[in-house]
């Protein structure tokens, strides 16, 4: 099939670049003329595994290719994929500005019957919108589609060809067939809703995800008050298949592109319907306060953070991405350095996005994660990168002015402690001092 593909960011470009792979022809488009040119020379924007070398391919086939031209992409076409960005405005709902000048640029486009497949997390009720925007514009036939994605950040292209269930609402006939055709060679499980349910069902996945990482840090939290351990809990509860074990590992919250946004948008659109979202309030505001648990232990250990040296492990909101957006290293090192602290920063990918956002005298990003470390009063880890796993904790120790690590990520275990002088800190596990387990209270009933 013929596809285009509106906006290049990681749905876009991602999607853009599966489906190309798959057989069709894509063309994928951006008002930005930097990212295309970017493209056109075989460089891509985004930090994703795997995604450089499958552009090369597949523009070498000749089934993919990037313009600026959204009007020619769109009459050449016979599948428009809306993925523009959707972010927060200030009041935590998402701004469809760009959504709705694509869906007007479509309209005055379009030469013959199209499908619209929205693919842009949005409100339910936006692809109404779309469709009469793209009414005002052109007499001609189309349809428009929802089509939620739920790929994930460093491993997007695993996620985009081996989907666990393809979410179709369309409420034309003629929009499903086409649209089950394009997905089929992904998967059988594909649900075929309403455009409105197709919407909710990509907020309300998100939300409950968001749930379950924000309930195992509570549940953290309360383990280092009562000496449990938070690892063991989530593989317990894991094996109930009712529960499952997928985001049940204890942190310091979720960050990125989309829980964020996607938490705050339901938030706001349950409000405008007279409805108060409570729980979903409260996985808000836990998953806010549990990235500062890092700078609490710091202060319990050091006292006060002015004129301490603190390294970070860590910018990106997870591993095998340099997106950083909302991404938990922004308010921590932000908070360290309002506090007098001098900060010695490090990431394998994604400190040139952080250094453009954050610049300060008393912040050094460094090359390695050992420049990082070297002379440090204290280390946090922030991203579990798989370099930072693999290092000799006896290396680290040496590097160190102080052996102070507080984990955020749990990558450490207590028998690699056990050799070391480190005073240790993680998430929902019992404080490490030279490998003893600190003692827990006794409860009584």
């Amino acid at each position: 099939m013929k596809l285009a593909v509106i906006g290049t960011g990681y749905v876009g470009l991602v999607s853009g670049v599966c489906f190309a792979h798959l057989g069709n022809e894509v063309i994928c488009v951006d008002k930005v003329k930097e990212k295309i040119e970017m493209l056109d020379r075989g460089e891509v924007p985004i930090y994703e595994p795997g995604l450089k070398e499958l552009i090369h391919t597949n523009v070498e086939a000749g089934r993919l290719r990037f313009s600026t031209n959204l009007a020619d992409a769109v009459q050449e076409s016979d599948i428009i994929i809306l993925a523009v960005g959707t972010p927060s405005l200030p009041n935590g709902e998402a701004n469809l500005s760009y959504i709705k000048q694509a869906a007007a640029e479509i309209g005055a486009a379009i030469n013959q019957y199209k499908v619209i497949v929205t693919k842009s997390t949005v409100p339910v009720g936006t692809n109404e919108k779309v469709a009469a925007i793209i009414a005002e514009h052109t007499n001609q036939l189309f349809d428009v589609a929802s089509v939620p994605e739920f790929l994930r950040e460093g491993s997007a292209i695993r996620d985009t060809l081996n989907p666990d269930r393809i979410v179709i609402g369309a409420s034309s006939e003629k929009a499903r067939e086409w649209l089950r055709q394009l997905h089929s060679v992904l998967t059988d499980n594909i649900l075929v809703t309403d455009i409105r349910s197709a919407e909710m069902i990509k907020y309300a996945s998100n939300a409950f995800l968001a749930t379950k990482i924000s309930f195992i840090n509570e549940i953290a939290n309360i383990c280092e008050k009562v000496g449990a351990d938070v690892t063991k809990v989530a593989e317990g509860m894991g094996h109930d298949k009712r529960i499952g074990r997928s985001f049940l590992k204890a942190g310091i919250g979720y960050g990125g592109s989309c829980f964020p946004k996607d938490t705050q948008a339901l938030i706001q659109i349950a409000g405008h319907v007279d409805y108060e979202f409570k729980l979903l309030k409260s996985v808000v505001e836990v998953n806010q306060d549990q990235r500062f648990n890092v700078i609490r232990k710091l202060e319990a250990i050091l006292d006060s953070l002015q004129g301490k040296t603190i390294a970070v492990w860590g910018l990106a909101f997870k591993p095998d991405t340099d997106d950083i957006r909302d991404a938990p290293a922004v308010e921590i090192i932000q908070t360290l350095l309002q506090r007098g602290a001098s900060v010695k920063a490090y990431d394998p990918v994604a400190t040139a996005n952080f250094s453009q956002l954050i610049a300060h005298p008393k912040l050094e990003y460094c090359e390695s994660k050992e420049d990082a470390a070297a002379g440090a009063d204290a280390l946090c880890l922030l991203t579990e990168w798989n370099e930072f796993a693999e290092i000799s904790l006896a290396e680290l120790e040496s590097l160190l002015r102080k052996p102070i690590l507080i984990d955020g990520r749990n990558v450490f275990s207590e028998e690699e402690l056990s050799q070391t002088s480190f005073i240790y800190y993680s998430v929902g596990r019992p404080s490490l001092n030279n490998g003893i387990r600190d003692e827990s209270p006794v409860l009584f009933f």
